[in-house]
């Protein structure tokens, strides 16, 4: 179906596309029906005074000072006036109305939808299912999920001031990184016993650690939070099982948590996020969600799962828009995602599972390397370290059977294999 049949088998009256939020996923959804010919009324909602934006420099190049607030954004503010798209900034969609298909914004005005299409993300998590950690709130304690975080961070990032890091996942090292370049001593507080873990095992895990440590990074393993408190000279207190940890600036970084809240109340069906099929509709069939909020179902690997990456924010935007424009695409591409921390560049696409195999090619000591993961021999998922121009050709072996030693030899041609 065309974008201009797609347009005229909806109704007679002027309602169109709704999207709730402002990250990369609705920009590029938005972006990609109007690029498709779509020409019903597209509203964008979102709670941030922002132009949507990308979200991967926060931790990295923006906390540096190194990439501006401009850059951030795909499309500029006057791409959206241009495009005749009603970008609704600082305001919150409140509920949805499924039955009568409306939006109920914060400001008490309703949006009327054809398809609305959820893009809530997510936001950090503060402590267990059910409670929050104590001291989350106090002053100097961050997380780090907006712009607005980062900004307020990067101002902080005093050189020869201590930062506390409650977490080792992604937004944990990269932060790290970022704070040890500008001077600040970074001491990491987690439970487990290598950084990365779960995300990539113990091979890479150990690597990260290796060179965060010779960085003058310090990690405290096995260490439980329980909270944190102000002491009496101001600053404050990391408290652990085994005692505090004192910190002039604390970051909260132990997870994210989708924001299903408003697919929930509606009464949109929900698992690990908010479900939704190949083409990215969810249980009620005028409604779609997209990005960190959706446990999509993808058709190659068969089986649902929510991705919290750049990659896969904007494929799911174009995708949405293409449902909604009457194509018929579906999710069918492998997870990828990158990583910039010290001198250590990297990518990676598949889908490890933990007790996948992990086969190391070139030496780890030099920092440049490739790790392959096989499952009964089928190779699950690679990653480049400091090797370029390979990922797509990685990409490629995906779900091939290659013999454990010819990807260890590093005397093999890889794009032979």
């Amino acid at each position: 179906m065309s974008a201009r049949d797609a347009n005229n088998s909806e109704t007679t009256n002027t309602l169109g596309t709704v999207v709730i939020g402002g990250g990369l996923s609705a920009a590029h959804c938005v972006h990609a029906l109007r690029e498709g010919g779509y020409t019903l009324p597209i509203t964008l909602i979102a709670s941030e005074n922002e132009v949507p934006y990308e979200r991967p420099p926060l931790s990295k190049e923006f906390l540096q000072g190194k990439k501006s607030e401009s850059e951030l954004a795909p499309f500029p503010a006057s791409w959206y006036a241009e495009a005749d798209i009603d970008l609704r900034l600082s305001v919150k969609a409140e509920s949805i109305d499924v039955s009568g298909q409306n939006v109920i914004l914060s400001d008490s005005s309703t949006v009327g939808y054809q398809h609305l299409v959820l893009a809530t993300g997510c936001r950090s998590r503060l402590g267990g299912p059910e409670s929050k950690m104590p001291g989350w709130d106090l002053p100097g304690v961050l997380t780090l999920r907006s712009l607005e975080d980062s900004k307020n961070m990067r101002e902080r990032l005093l050189a020869g001031k201590h930062l506390v890091i409650v977490g080792s996942g992604w937004i944990g090292m990269e932060v790290a990184a970022s704070a040890r370049s500008a001077g600040m001593e970074v001491t990491v507080l987690t439970p487990g016993q290598i950084p990365l873990a779960t995300a990539m095992g113990f091979e890479f895990g150990s690597h990260v650690a290796q060179l965060h440590t010779s960085q003058g990074v310090k990690f405290q393993f096995g260490t439980a939070v329980r909270g944190m408190s102000i002491e009496a000279r101001g600053g404050l207190v990391v408290e652990t099982a085994t005692g505090g940890v004192q910190a002039d600036l604390v970051l909260l970084a132990i997870g994210a948590v989708p924001n299903t809240e408003l697919a929930e109340a509606a009464g949109i069906a929900v698992g690990t996020g908010v479900l939704v099929d190949p083409q990215l509709r969810s249980s009620d069939k005028n409604v779609l969600a997209i990005g960190d909020v959706a446990d999509a179902y993808n058709t190659r690997l068969g089986r649902s799962l929510r991705v919290e990456h750049w990659d896969n924010a904007i494929r799911q935007g174009k995708l949405a828009a293409a449902t909604i424009l009457g194509r018929s695409e579906s999710y069918d591409w492998l997870p990828y995602f990158f990583t910039d921390q010290f001198d250590l560049g990297m990518e990676y696409v598949g889908d490890r599972a933990t007790d996948d195999e992990a086969v190391i090619r070139g030496d780890m000591r030099k920092g440049e390397f490739i790790i392959f993961w096989l499952r009964s021999g089928v190779i699950t998922a690679g990653m480049n370290v400091n090797m370029w121009d390979v990922n797509d050709h990685l990409r490629d072996m995906i779900g091939t059977e290659v013999a454990v030693e010819k990807l260890k030899d590093s005397t093999n041609d890889l794009f032979a294999l």
